[in-house]
């Protein structure tokens, strides 16, 4: 057979090129990206600030960026995605890479997955300038969610911005102790309750509105009803006292209790009371007719916390006998046992979009429990649950108390260590971490300077301070030298003293003055440091400095629906 004709022009058929073995080779932007050019007059500018600190004898402060966890741009996102998404259950994949933290959604984007809610990520901690013991007793999210309020022994209120989790302001509420307060769920007022039995209201501006006599003993929980007209007290007394909000008057005695009552809190939509005792019972009361309606004996100490699901189905106890219980109103059963402390439980909260329980101990632990998975088979004698995620070194001491941000991704912890601290969710892809497994423990505040606005001070999470709970240890730019890197070993818990690290073990060794063999027992001496050493000028030159620290509080909108029930204000 012939061989059929060419119809294609000559010059459309390919032909072996002739430079097969030469490489295509760039022409354009060969050099690497440049920094933009400085400004004349910001050179100058920092020149002649450098020249001041000069004059002034004052080294040149470095200054770090402070931490912060924005909700902002995720809420924006997610927002935009409602819009454009294909189909109404459509949520894009996370990838586990650092490049997609930006794609982060906030906890209600991911109704399905309970895991983007483990705040288990070290942010920061705040501590007031003036420690006392048992500093902070409890904590509480502004129904806004912009900031956190702490109560103390000393009777302040402490504000705590929340988004860069600094000092923003301190008040002298109470004469003694604060043991309660709690916001009203319209956020237009606060009402707080101390040691000798006080009650008083404050408006969201820290104006005191009123005061009385609530109690002849400790007032140890306060909770207000849906509506916000009336709210609860428990007492070291043995009582619960209904009261009127609007005319601060006593509507009911509530008497049952054989001991002193712990916590009481109310139902976030009926009226119905739980309340929790040293005599081992939980309560159910019906407030118009004080009458007890149940009475649940599970627990073999005292109860030390309550906590209702956002839905008002699961009520969760914590008590001295190490355990967390979780009860079903609706059957009035036990439906968990959560074990997993090593010591008494002192504090219980629900995540407000997960069914996600976060629970504090004396041992100063912060254990999650996840609750979504599947039942206990129910041939066990006990259904017990493991720890979702723990924490076991969260605290130095007692954690008092627990809340999340109304949208979910911050926790706020309150501690019998003088601190409150902030945990955020985990993010992709992040080597830098603050938990290893088995939770280290975190960076330790190096002094009580938590109203002090200089940046010179070492930045918590910025330093060394353990790896996240399941990866690699933060790592941390602390500058060259021998006792900053001794520092850096500090505060990580090693458990040795820079000034050890430096000389070889020596509890000695004087900073300044040379070696333990050297030692002139005729020179004054400083103080041992708890935080780090300062140098030779602030010793025995110039004087000392003040040192600074910073605090925290927190961001957010109030109300969003989730899977839990239906929409409200606060949680």
């Amino acid at each position: 057979m012939s061989a059929l004709p060419l119809l294609l022009p000559p010059s459309s058929i390919p032909r072996a090129s002739k430079n097969a073995q030469v490489e295509w080779t760039p022409q354009r932007y060969l050099s690497a990206p440049q920094p933009p050019p400085m400004d004349d007059a910001k050179v100058m500018e920092q020149e002649m600030a450098a020249a001041r600190q000069g004059v002034d004898g004052k080294a040149v402060k470095k200054t770090r960026p402070r931490r912060t966890v924005d909700y902002n741009g995720g809420i924006g996102r997610w927002a935009l995605l409602r819009k454009l998404r294909p189909n109404p259950t459509f949520v894009p994949y996370m990838r586990p890479a650092p490049p997609y933290i930006v794609d982060l959604l906030p906890p209600n984007a991911y109704p399905e997955n309970s895991s983007t809610s483990l705040c288990t990520k070290f942010v920061h901690t705040s501590t007031n300038k003036i420690r006392c013991p048992v500093n902070v007793v409890t904590a509480s999210w502004t129904p806004e969610g912009r900031r956190v309020l702490t109560g103390s022994t000393s009777g302040e209120f402490t504000l705590w911005n929340g988004l860069t989790f600094n000092f923003e302001t301190i008040l002298q509420a109470h004469d003694t102790a604060i043991r309660a307060f709690a916001f009203t769920h319209s956020g237009a007022y606060l009402a707080s309750a101390d040691q000798t039995g006080i009650i008083k209201y404050f408006q969201p501006n820290m104006n005191n509105l009123t005061a009385w006599q609530g109690h002849r003993e400790a007032i140890r929980g306060l909770s207000f009803s849906p509506d916000d007209g009336r709210f609860a007290t428990a007492s070291d007394d043995s009582t619960i006292r209904i009261w009127s909000f609007e005319e601060s008057r006593e509507e009911s005695v509530l008497t049952g209790h054989g001991w002193d009552v712990k916590c009481v809190e109310w139902h976030p939509t009926k009226g119905l009371l739980v309340s929790g005792s040293k005599d081992n019972l939980i309560k159910f009361w019906d407030p118009r007719t004080q009458k007890v309606l149940s009475t649940l004996h599970q627990h073999k100490n005292t109860i030390q916390a309550l906590a209702w699901s956002p839905n008002g189905n699961l009520v969760a106890s914590a008590s001295r006998d190490q355990t967390v219980r979780v009860f079903d109103i609706r059957a009035m059963k036990e439906y968990r046992i959560l074990k997993g402390h090593k010591k008494e439980v002192c504090s219980v909260t629900w995540h407000p979009i997960h069914p996600i329980l976060a629970s504090g101990g004396s041992e100063g632990a912060i254990l999650h429990w996840d609750l979504s998975g599947p039942e206990p088979p129910a041939l066990l004698p006990q259904p017990t649950s493991p720890p979702r995620a723990t924490l076991s070194q969260a605290h130095d001491s007692n954690v008092w108390s627990l809340a999340f941000h109304p949208l979910g991704h911050l926790l706020a912890s309150a501690s019998n260590d003088h601190t409150t601290r902030f945990w955020s969710r985990e993010r992709p892809g992040d080597a830098s971490a603050v938990f290893a497994a088995g939770g280290e423990k975190p960076p330790e505040v190096q002094d009580a300077g938590g109203q002090d606005e200089e940046e010179d001070a070492v930045v918590p999470g910025f330093s060394y301070g353990g790896g996240k709970w399941w990866g690699r240890e933060e790592e941390a730019a602390l500058g060259a030298g021998a006792a900053e890197a001794a520092l850096g070993m500090e505060e990580a818990g090693y458990g040795r003293r820079a000034d050890e690290v430096m000389m070889g073990g020596s509890d000695d060794f004087i900073p300044g003055l040379g070696g333990a063999d050297h030692i002139d027992h005729s020179v004054p001496v400083a103080p041992r440091q708890n935080g780090p050493l300062p140098s030779q000028e602030d010793m025995f030159g110039t004087g000392a400095e003040e040192w600074g620290n910073r605090g925290g509080a927190g961001p957010g909108p109030g109300g969003r629906s989730h899977r839990w029930g239906q929409r409200r204000g606060r949680y």
